[in-house]
C-alpha cells in the first residue's frame, strides 16, 4: 500500500508538510493508507491552507491511531521525528537533509532578487576593483539580480587558471572569473538550487557572444558531496572560490576536505563567508530565516581555524574583514530576546592553500623576499593578507609559511626570494591566537574592507 504524494511547493510551509511526509514513510514501515493521490494546483493562499491542513492532520492521524504516544512531533527544524528515537548519525542526516531543503527553498523560490534579503549578511557594501567593475558590466542583468554574496572573492593572478565555484547560484562570480581566466582558463560552477542554474545556464549563450569565448560549465549538486560530480577529479583544480555559501552548509568540514583533495598542490581555496565571535547557540541555529541568511551558520573563527587545519590547509590567511550590522529590527530583537546580543558576525576573506610544506605555525628562519611589481594592476605593490603588504623592490621579511605561500605557488615568478630553511630562530614575531578580524571592538573596530557597514 502507497501513499503518493504530487506538490509543487511555493512557500515554507508546504515545503515542511511534503519533508513531513517524505521522513514519515521514509522511517515507519508502510502506512495502512490506500492509494490517496493528492495533486495540488491552485493559488498560492489555496496552495498554503491545504499543505497546512494536510501537515496538521496527518500528524494528528497518525498520533492517535497508528503510533500511539510513541510518535510525538517536534517543532524543531532538525527533526520532524522524536531526536531521541534516532541515533545522532542519523539525527545528523536528517538535519541535513532539512537544512538542504530549507536553503533550497529560500534561494530558489522565497529570494527571487537582491533586494529580497532581510539582513544585510549577504550583500557586498565596498566598491569592486575597477577591472572586476568592468567585468560586472559584461554580466547580463538577470544574474546581477540574482546575486547573493559577501565579498568579490576571485584574487588576482588567474589567467588559464581553472577554477571551482562552489555554490555558484545565478554564475555571477562564475561569469566573472570566465573574463579573467580567459578563453584559455576553465570555471566550474556547482550548486544545489535547480532555479538558480536555470539562470546560469539559460544565459550562457549571452556570455559566449559577449566574451567571445565559451569556457564555462555548471553542475547541479551538493558541495558537501563533490564526489558525485565525476568531472571534478582530484588535483585537478587551480583555484577554488566561494561566495557566502559554506556556511549554509550542515557539514562544513566535508566541504573543506572535498577542496583540498581537489586542489592541485600550491593551488588556494579563497573565499568569502560570514564568521561568529563566538558559537552560535542551537536555538539560532535552528532559525531558517538566520541561517537563510548567512547568520546561524556562521562558524566560530577559531572553529573554523581549527576545522581547516584538520582538513589539510595548515595556515589559513585573513585577507580582508568587516563587521556585520543585521540592520533588521525585528531580527535583531528576536536575537536580543533569546539573550544573545552579544554575538557578533563578521564577514571575511580567507585563503587556503593546498602545501604541504607549511606548518601549524609562524616560524622564523630570517628569510625575505623582495616584490618585483609584476603582477597586472599591482606595479606598486602586492598584499598576499591583510598584514602582509609588500611594496616593489622593497626587502620585506617573512615566516617560513609565507615564503613557501610565495615561492611554491603561481606568484614565484613575481619575487626573487633570500635566504633558506638551514637554520631555526623560533617563533615569527606577531604570530598570535587571538581574534584575527581587524574589525572587531577588540582590536579597535576598523574594517580592512574599506567599504565598512555591509559584507
Amino acid at each position: 500500500v502507497r501513499l503518493t504524494l504530487s506538490l509543487s511547493a511555493h512557500s515554507p510551509l508546504q515545503s515542511k508538510a511534503v519533508y513531513f511526509l517524505r521522513s514519515l514513510l521514509h522511517y515507519h514501515p508502510p502506512l495502512p493508507i490506500i492509494g490517496i493521490t493528492a495533486t495540488m494546483k491552485t493559488n498560492q493562499i489555496g496552495l498554503s491552507l491545504l499543505a497546512s491542513a494536510l501537515f496538521h492532520f496527518t500528524i494528528f492521524t497518525i498520533k492517535n491511531s497508528f503510533f500511539g504516544q510513541a510518535f510525538t512531533p517536534v517543532s524543531s527544524s532538525r527533526s520532524r521525528i522524536s531526536a531521541s528515537s534516532l541515533p545522532v548519525t542519523q539525527q545528523d542526516i536528517m538535519f541535513a537533509d532539512n537544512t538542504h531543503s530549507s536553503v533550497s527553498n529560500y534561494y530558489g523560490q522565497t529570494l527571487q532578487k537582491s533586494e529580497d534579503l532581510q539582513t544585510n549578511a549577504c550583500c557586498t557594501a565596498a566598491s569592486p576593483a575597477p577591472h572586476i567593475r568592468s567585468a560586472i558590466a559584461n554580466i547580463h542583468p538577470s544574474v546581477i539580480a540574482k546575486y547573493y554574496g559577501c565579498g568579490f572573492c576571485v584574487p588576482d593572478e588567474v589567467e588559464g587558471m581553472t577554477i571551482l565555484d562552489l555554490g555558484c547560484g545565478a554564475g555571477r562570480d562564475v561569469y566573472i572569473a570566465s573574463q579573467l581566466v580567459g578563453p584559455k582558463g576553465r570555471v566550474i560552477g556547482v550548486d544545489m538550487t535547480e532555479e538558480q542554474l536555470k539562470v546560469a545556464r539559460e544565459t550562457q549563450p549571452y556570455h559566449a557572444e559577449k566574451f567571445g569565448y565559451d569556457n564555462v560549465e555548471f553542475h547541479l549538486g551538493l558541495i558537501e558531496k563533490l564526489d558525485d560530480i565525476e568531472s571534478l577529479k582530484d588535483g585537478s583544480v587551480d583555484i577554488i572560490i566561494s561566495n557566502c555559501v559554506i556556511n549554509l552548509c550542515p557539514d562544513k568540514e566535508a566541504v573543506l576536505k572535498s577542496c583540498h583533495r581537489l586542489l592541485k598542490p600550491g593551488g588556494e581555496l579563497y573565499f568569502s563567508d560570514v564568521y561568529a565571535s563566538r558559537r552560535v547557540p542551537e536555538e539560532l541555529q535552528k532559525d531558517e530565516v538566520l541561517w537563510g541568511e548567512c547568520l546561524s551558520g556562521a562558524l566560530y573563527w577559531n572553529d573554523f581555524q581549527n576545522m581547516a587545519k584538520r582538513c589539510g590547509f595548515k595556515d589559513p590567511r585573513l585577507v580582508e574583514d568587516a563587521p556585520i550590522t543585521v540592520e533588521n529590527k525585528k531580527i535583531q530583537e528576536r536575537m536580543e530576546a533569546m539573550g544573545h546580543k552579544n554575538l557578533e558576525f563578521y564577514s571575511a576573506t580567507y585563503r587556503l592553500f593546498q602545501l604541504d610544506c607549511l606548518e601549524p605555525h609562524c616560524e622564523d628562519y630570517g628569510q625575505a623576499v623582495i616584490y618585483k611589481g609584476t603582477i597586472p594592476r599591482f606595479e606598486s605593490g602586492w598584499a598576499l593578507d591583510d598584514h602582509h603588504y609588500m611594496e616593489k623592490g622593497k626587502v620585506f621579511p617573512v615566516c617560513g609559511n609565507t615564503y613557501n605561500m610565495l615561492k611554491e605557488t603561481r606568484f614565484a615568478q613575481h619575487f626573487d626570494f633570500i635566504g633558506d630553511f638551514s637554520t631555526h630562530y623560533g617563533i615569527f614575531d606577531g604570530c598570535g591566537t587571538s581574534m584575527p578580524f581587524k574589525s572587531s571592538q577588540e582590536n579597535g573596530g576598523v574594517s580592512t574592507k574599506g567599504g565598512g557597514g555591509c559584507c
